[in-house]
């Protein structure tokens, strides 16, 4: 199969730890500002409009993670933006950024900051399309974060198993965390390796610092 035959298909992953800031405060990363989206908007938009080229129908399943969710509000890692869990999908990233500003007013930003269940999720998706027939489909994770992570070691088993199916992560690094922990996943350095050793089979992490680019 040539690559050219491949769809893409475009998950967004946007962490909500209490680490952001209130969202009602204007220095928070997640503040709604009623004239200049904030960075994670500038960030979504500016990956995402280069990705949904590239994706045929358009359509982008939407995370979120940390954050205490209504009704009950226990904390999740991997909920649907747009709260409704068995189509997590909004239409086109315009889509995206409504649900994400209709959510931000229902959750209660908490912690901690685990990648692991988001990327693990998207992986289930990407193996039963493997398990098809027809494995055409390939996935993007780009995650917004606003700094460290704290799951690493799940995190890095996570990827090396992801790292055998159709998928590849982008993680933007948002706001002026240290962000350390993001470049050894990203593997440019050396070879990331599981918890027990294992290496990945592919490099398939990209960590891009929002700040170095955003202007």
């Amino acid at each position: 199969i040539g690559a050219c035959d491949w769809l893409l298909s475009l998950q967004v992953a946007i962490d909500f730890t209490a680490s952001n800031g209130d969202p009602r405060n204007s220095c928070s990363l997640h503040y709604i500002h009623p004239y200049q989206p904030n960075e994670y908007l500038k960030a979504l938009v500016a990956v995402g409009e280069i990705c949904q080229d590239y994706d045929s129908d358009k359509m982008f399943p939407a995370f979120g993670f940390g954050a205490r969710i209504p009704p009950d509000y226990k904390v999740s890692h991997d909920f649907a933006v747009n709260f409704n869990e068995d189509n997590p999908e909004c239409a086109g990233i315009q889509g995206v950024v409504e649900a994400y500003q209709a959510c931000l007013p229902k959750l209660q930003l908490y912690g901690p900051t685990n990648i692991a269940p988001i990327i693990q999720k998207v992986a289930m998706s990407a193996s039963q399309e493997v398990h098809t027939k027809e494995a055409m489909q390939y996935f993007i994770l780009l995650i917004l974060t606003d700094g460290v992570i704290t799951d690493m070691a799940d995190t890095r088993e996570a990827i090396v198993q992801a790292s055998h199916l159709p998928m590849s992560i982008i993680i933007v690094g948002i706001g002026n965390a240290d962000f350390g922990d993001m470049q050894m996943l990203d593997g440019d350095d050396g070879i990331l390796r599981s918890p027990k050793g294992e290496p990945v089979l592919r490099d398939i992490v990209q960590f891009v610092p929002f700040r170095n680019f955003k202007h």
